[in-house]
């Protein structure tokens, strides 16, 4: 649904050195459902679960190419801006993004 995790993501990294990041659901009624274009202009993707994995490719396989996807494995148990999501996403996300001095 892009309710709580991947904006927790979004607003987490949207300052971090290096990089530009956005999140978007794979519902058609997400908050902001993913389009082709935002899948190619990514060059790390990352979901949340297998099942969003699995939906990604099915849905945008042809703009996928190149692509690197990695699944966390966090599952849908917290709130925007838990301070135990945030916990988990930097013990999972950060070693995937470029590292400034």
């Amino acid at each position: 649904m892009n309710r709580w995790r991947s904006p927790t993501a979004e607003q987490v990294y949207s300052d971090h050195p290096g990089i530009q990041c956005a999140s978007a659901g794979l519902n058609r009624n997400a908050e902001n459902p993913l389009t082709p274009e935002l899948v190619e202009w990514a060059e790390l993707i990352f979901v949340m679960e297998r099942k969003h994995k699995t939906k990604l490719s099915s849905e945008f396989r042809p703009h996928l190419l190149g692509k690197r996807v990695i699944c966390l494995n966090i599952p849908d148990n917290y709130k925007f801006m838990d301070s135990k999501l945030i916990a988990l996403l930097h013990a999972k996300v950060d070693a995937f993004l470029p590292h400034h001095g």
